[in-house]
């Protein structure tokens, strides 16, 4: 065999062996690829499934929140007692029966499904893009990673949280309103051949809310996490055989402490919030700030604190629920070990 016949051989060789490597890597780019969008669909279902069953473990409540928050003229006499969320109750119950505890909920359920599972999927894949090494993982990156998270989530599907709340703020018997007709009454309210902006009442606030609320609850309930796994904690904190695992009551006391703290920062926001998204039911349709200082007219400061004992009752079973059945049906879609 001649020298050229040699070269040409080794020319094919190299170049096949090329071909070889370069549709392994394609190969394998692909693979990584679909299995990123494997596990991001199952992180989302997670987080859609997690969403659903901590808002109907909590349905009632939040019902009674909003009608306080709101300062529904039906239930203002409440709103200062110490025992108020039990009348309350009792007085829907009586009036309109248990169903109506959950009056608004069937709404709930179609916007949390979307918000809690676009609000876990892109709070890690902002993790995954963000916190790349061990000094970027500060409470601050995992705040910004959090907050952001929420912006995306709300911004998607707020329309149907606007419409969740006009459902939960009905209390007349007469009222026979369903998720589709509040959309068209909403669409409409402006006049003329309406307008999508008006499914976006109360989106300022709600955005300003949002931010420290996501972003405070997912920061504490990692430090919470990282704390329970510390040694002086582990023994009590961690399931037998594993470093990492928390044990079920340990999981729930972290999303509990997450709750209480971001409610607790985030409430006077949600509370001209839920003022703004009903505005134009009770004719008083203003900006944040008047809202803001009509809040502060009506009973001070003590206005932008009313329910907030029932926040702290709901926040805490719903975070704790939120976070636990995340990380379990994350183990069930085979997500994490």
């Amino acid at each position: 065999m001649s020298d050229t016949d040699t070269s040409s051989s080794l020319v094919n060789d190299s170049s096949e062996v090329i071909r070889n490597t370069l549709s392994e890597n394609s190969g394998l780019e692909l693979s990584i690829s679909s299995r990123n969008q494997d596990f991001d669909w199952r992180n989302g279902v997670a987080g859609g499934i997690a969403g659903c069953a901590a808002k109907t473990l909590v349905a009632p409540m939040e019902r009674i929140k909003i009608l306080f928050q709101t300062s529904n003229p039906h239930f203002l006499r409440y709103s200062t007692r110490w025992n108020g969320l039990i009348q309350a109750v009792s007085h829907i119950r009586t009036s309109h029966g248990i169903s109506a505890l959950f009056k608004g909920h069937s709404a709930s359920l179609i916007r949390v499904f979307p918000y809690a599972g676009i609000n876990f999927l892109a709070y890690e894949q902002l993790q995954r893009a963000i916190i790349i090494a061990p000094q970027t993982d500060t409470p601050f990156h995992r705040f910004f990673c959090g907050s952001t998270a929420g912006a995306i989530s709300t911004i998607f599907t707020y329309p149907l949280e606007l419409i969740r709340i006009r459902l939960a703020f009905e209390t007349e018997q007469n009222k026979k309103s369903s998720w589709f007709r509040i959309c068209r009454k909403v669409y409409f309210e402006s006049g003329g051949n309406g307008s999508l902006s008006n499914l976006y009442q109360g989106i300022g606030p709600t955005m300003l809310g949002i931010l420290p609320y996501a972003g405070t609850s997912f920061v504490t309930h990692e430090l919470m996490r990282d704390q329970l796994r510390s040694p002086l904690f582990a023994p009590y904190t961690l399931e037998k055989g594993s470093s990492t695992r928390l044990t079920a009551v340990a999981q729930l006391c972290c999303g509990a402490i997450a709750g209480i703290v971001a409610q607790t920062v985030a409430y006077p926001i949600d509370i001209i919030r839920r003022r703004m998204q009903v505005g134009s039911v009770v004719g008083s349709k203003s900006g944040i700030l008047e809202t803001a200082r009509r809040v502060f007219m009506e009973r001070g400061v003590r206005g932008f604190y009313l329910g907030l004992t029932i926040g702290y009752v709901k926040m805490a079973p719903m975070v704790a629920t939120s976070f636990y059945v995340y990380d379990r049906m994350k183990r069930l879609l085979g997500v994490m070990e």
